[in-house]
């Protein structure tokens, strides 16, 4: 039995092997037939149900009664356009006949800016069917028959959902903002590998082998979307449940990012110097320096390969020696870097992958061929999506391709020669080539394409490297040695400067540093205001002896707040009291007689560990939080508990998300128990100051607690009713809102009332803008990121402490964060 795909507009069809894109014309998506469109109009090729609706609204999928999956994909890399153009009519579980509507779009507009207007019309689950009797080379109009398909007699492969009944599942809705993303994939496949049995994920009309982090990526599952885990035997049901914790966990699990995230996309609108050009930053800074090319080199390979077993066998060889190389970068890096190396290192085991590379040698292909066959088979799952951040990681597939290409071709590691304060301009950069890099000769990155959410760009702001990306093909005119002015604060290249503005900014440049070891000299002395008041600036740590000295050398006066989740994540079961005592005396011994506060572990629904498992939640940020999953399991706390009074010098604790009195005196009752069992005396128990519930109550919270510490992060979210993981509300979420400083006023108020120290530990505390409000507002103590310290005590030691008041005041009265912040502007001191 046949079935018509009809064409979805009037054109001129041709093969798929005339698409101008290797993933097309390769039919790495799948078989099918191209259109050249003549209108804009985009109808159902058959009867179905819409199943995905790319993000920028330029390809659309069905799935037909008979259950072939169809993609049609409105030119080539129309994505890039962003929805611009295109105007959608259906929505993905739509149910739609041949000839309804789908989209329309501006064809004039889309051929000007695409590649091509070309269209591909595929069937997408190819292990199922076949195309027959395709109508090519010749004007179709809308409706006629396009191609035929019939059912492969081959049953599907193990995991096809359409032929596989499951046994077991679970369906829940994804709530974390960005989805399935690399790191979600990574913790989900992690775990689905640990199990004895095949488990996959359906959504979007999909379905993926747990296993395969690319797979799971491909799905292009958001916020919001369904996905059901489902498994084939009885025993399954207990990964699908671990599975489905990391699913709802995911708001607490990003991607990896360093300790100061990489700042959102930002373009500059204000007029640039003749010569420049604006680009999206990437990581905030300036820099002068000479131009250095860097161009990816061409790594050709041979298409036939030299027989399946001595293929086989070199990819082996290579992959080995990429797996030893990631691994051993791994152990030696962290935080961000060592993140985006374990994922390189999930990405690289992945099956799906291996099984598609495996599959081309088979064929006859070369190793390398294969293996760019497989990597770009995956790449283009993940551009089908139109999802951008997805697309993003597209660039670590590249990253894995070049390294066993060069490793196939015996070329080893790519070493360059970097002349020191060189600013470099490509096309694109990979994690792997900026880490080959000595990146303490680079004075900026300049990239034509990238995204500021890439795994090199949340690099490049880890080690402190002014970048800009997403430049355009200006860029290319760049030839090396031509000086270059970047600006990545304002988001300007300028490729051209002129005499005086090269001077201008070399003088900038100049009293930038003079003016950063001015500070970093005077950072090591107690901090007081003009007007005489003391103010201590202290550093907010991740519990790394490294981390630690940073933050002494920086002029912290010591630790106001010391997280402690991370020597809970990541592991099989809890840390026991004599390792947890370790770590923090370690940190306590490098801060010598500095005070030191100790946050208790702040997990749950948001930051889910595996020994943890939580019951379900429908909005984990308004679950088991903070305080609230240690008193659900005291047992955790009771160790973590002696393991703090045992640190000497003794240290100040400090309890998450407290809402109300009662739970604060619960843990303060234990903590009085654990004291007299010990023999030790009680030390200053202080309460986070997170919800703005705990905002109205300070007064009563403050009646109770020892100090108080105000996590504006949390606070400016809860206050602002938006979550600080949503892609659409992240960028409008500002602690200076006048919402969210009367949260703050009110919470000095009852902090004062009984002469409790106040803090701010937030990000809030690290930001210039926001300092002179805090101190007005009556905020004593600031816990900071290090590497501000030096920079905010100066600021510090220019202010008024009325002039604060002043300011603070008046900002209660303003009506956006916007006018806070230009209030702010005007008032703080110049220099």
């Amino acid at each position: 039995m046949g079935w018509s795909i009809r064409a979805p507009f009037a054109g001129f069809s041709t093969a798929l092997a005339e698409i101008p894109d290797e993933v097309f014309a390769r039919a790495m998506l799948g078989d099918g037939a191209a259109i050249d469109p003549t209108e804009g109009e985009l109808r159902a090729p058959c009867d179905g149900e819409v199943i995905s609706v790319a993000a920028a609204r330029h390809a659309v999928a069905l799935r037909a009664p008979c259950g072939a999956e169809i993609l049609v994909h409105v030119g080539i890399d129309t994505v890039a356009l962003g929805g611009e153009g295109f105007t959608l009519l259906v929505r993905k579980g739509d149910r739609v006949h041949a000839g309804d509507l789908l989209l329309n779009f501006d064809l004039d507009l889309v051929a000007r800016k695409a590649r091509s207007l070309i269209t591909p019309v595929i069937v997408t689950n190819a292990e199922r069917f076949r195309v027959t009797r395709a109508h090519l080379d010749r004007r179709v109009a809308s409706g006629d028959v396009l191609f035929e398909l019939e059912e492969c007699g081959a049953a599907a492969p193990a995991g096809a959902a359409a032929l596989r009944a499951p046994v077991v599942s679970e369906a829940l809705v994804v709530a974390h903002a960005h989805g399935i993303h690399a790191r979600p994939a990574g913790l989900i496949a992690r775990v689905a590998k640990s199990l004895p049995y095949d488990l996959e994920v359906r959504a979007r009309g999909r379905s993926a082998n747990a296993k395969s982090a690319v797979a799971l990526m491909a799905l292009g599952v958001r916020g919001g979307d369904e996905l059901v885990i489902v498994g084939f035997d009885a025993q399954a049901a207990t990964g699908i449940a671990e599975i489905a914790r990391v699913v709802r966990g995911l708001d607490g699990a990003p991607a990896p990012h360093p300790a100061k995230p990489p700042p959102a996309p930002v373009v500059a609108s204000a007029a640039v110097p003749a010569g420049s050009l604006r680009g999206v930053i990437a990581s905030r800074g300036f820099a002068v320096g000479a131009a250095l090319e860097f161009d990816n080199e061409d790594l050709v390979v041979s298409e036939s390969g030299a027989g399946a077993a001595s293929e086989n066998a070199a990819l082996d060889r290579a992959l080995d020696a990429v797996r030893k190389r990631l691994a051993e970068r791994a152990s030696a890096a962290s935080g961000a870097m060592r993140g985006i190396l374990e994922a390189h290192q999930e990405l690289i085991e992945d099956p799906e992958l291996l099984a598609a590379a495996r599959s081309s040698i088979g064929a006859g292909k070369s190793a390398g061929f294969a293996w760019r066959q497989g990597i770009s088979a995956s790449v283009a799952g993940l551009n089908a999506t139109g999802d951008a951040r997805l697309m993003e990681r597209a660039a670590d597939f590249a990253d894995l391709e070049r390294q066993v290409l060069r490793q196939l071709a015996g070329a080893g590691e790519q070493r360059r020669e970097i002349p020191a304060g060189s600013i470099l301009v490509a096309q694109d950069l990979t994690p792997s080539q900026l880490i080959d890099i000595d990146t303490s000769r680079l004075a900026g990155i300049t990239l034509a394409g990238g995204g500021p959410t890439s795994h090199v760009a949340i690099l490049a702001a880890t080690l402190g490297i002014p970048m800009l990306v997403s430049l355009g093909a200006g860029l290319r005119e760049t030839k090396s040695g031509a000086a270059l002015v970047l600006d990545a604060d304002a988001g300007v290249l300028n490729a051209r400067p002129t005499d005086s503005e090269l001077n201008a900014a070399r003088t900038r440049l100049e009293q930038g540093r003079v003016r950063q070891a001015r500070e970093l000299d005077e950072a090591g002395t107690d901090c007081r205001l003009a007007s005489g008041e003391r103010i201590e600036v202290f550093a907010n740590l991740a519990g790394s002896a490294a981390d630690t000295r940073h933050a002494v050398t920086q002029g912290a006066e010591g630790c106001g707040l010391l997280r402690t989740e991370f020597l809970f994540l990541d592991r099989a079961t809890a840390p026991d009291e004599a390792e947890q005592l370790r770590s923090y005396q370690q940190v306590a011994d490098l801060l010598g007689r500095r005070p030191l506060v100790i946050r208790t572990l702040d997990v749950g629904g948001d930051k889910p560990i595996a020994y943890l498992p939580l019951p379900p939640e429908e909005n984990p940020a308004l679950g088991l939080r903070g305080i609230r999953t240690s008193l659900w399991r005291p047992e955790l706390l009771d160790v973590q508990l002696r393991a703090l009074l045992a640190v000497k010098p003794a240290v100040r604790i400090l309890l998450p998300m407290i809402t109300d009195v009662a739970e604060f005196r619960l843990v303060s009752e234990r903590l009085n128990d654990l004291c007299r069992e010990l023999g030790v005396a009680r030390p200053q128990l202080g309460a986070m100051i997170e919800t703005p519930a705990a905002a109205m109550l300070a007064d009563q919270i403050a009646a109770v607690a020892d100090f108080l510490s105000i996590g504006t992060n949390d606070l400016a979210q809860y206050g602002l009713a938006m979550d600080r993981g949503h892609a659409e509300l992240a960028a409008r979420i500002d602690g200076v809102h006048p919402a969210v400083l009367r949260l703050i006023e009110v919470t000095a108020r009852g902090a004062a009332a009984h002469r409790r120290p106040l803090a701010v530990c937030g990000g809030l505390a690290s930001d210039p803008g926001a300092v002179p409000l805090l101190l007005g507002l009556g905020v004593d103590e600031l816990s900071v990121v290090p590497g501000s310290i030096p920079r905010l005590k100066a600021l510090i030691r220019k202010l008024e402490l009325d002039a604060c008041r002043k300011l603070a005041a008046h900002a209660l009265g303003l009506t956006t964060a916007a006018e806070v912040r230009a209030a702010v502007q005007a008032a703080l001191p110049a220099g």
